[in-house]
C-alpha cells in the first residue's frame, strides 16, 4: 500500500483556493461586497503567511508566523458563520465544507503552535499558547 504524503501547503492552497472561489459567488450586494472581500483577505492570508513560517529566521519567529495563520483561520470562521446566518450564499452547502476545513485546519495550527513552542521554551523561554 502506498504511503499518503501529508502535504499542508497544499491543503492551504486548496483551502485558499475554495475561499476565493466561495467568496466570488456571494452576492453582490453592498452587505456581500463587504464580507466577501474580508473572507478572501483573512481566508487566503494561511497560505502566504505558512509560506513566511517557512522561511522563519528562529524558531520563536516560526511560532510567530504559524500564530498569525491560526488567527486568520479564526476570522476566515466566523465570515464563514455569517455567511451562512445571512445567507449571503444559497444553497449554504459549500459554506459548511468550508467550515469544516476551517475547523481542522485550526486544529492542526494550535497543535503544530504547541509542539513548535516547545522547542522555542527549551531555547529561550516562554511564548504564546494557543487555544482552539
Amino acid at each position: 500500500m502506498p504511503e499518503t504524503r501529508y502535504d499542508l501547503e497544499d491543503r492551504l492552497l486548496q483551502y485558499a483556493a475554495g475561499i476565493v472561489r466561495l467568496a466570488e459567488s456571494i452576492d453582490k450586494t453592498r452587505a456581500g461586497n463587504h464580507v466577501a472581500g474580508q473572507l478572501l483577505r483573512s481566508g487566503t492570508s494561511p497560505l502566504f503567511n505558512h509560506g513566511e513560517a517557512q522561511a522563519a529566521e528562529s524558531p520563536r519567529d516560526f511560532v510567530h508566523k504559524l500564530a498569525i495563520c491560526l488567527k486568520e483561520l479564526r476570522e476566515s470562521r466566523r465570515a464563514l458563520l455569517l455567511v451562512r446566518e445571512v445567507p449571503l450564499i444559497r444553497p449554504v452547502d459549500a459554506i459548511d465544507r468550508a467550515l469544516e476545513e476551517t475547523e481542522e485546519l485550526i486544529k492542526i495550527f494550535v497543535t503544530s503552535i504547541r509542539t513548535a513552542k516547545k522547542r522555542v521554551v527549551r531555547e529561550d523561554g516562554p511564548v504564546y499558547e494557543p487555544s482552539a
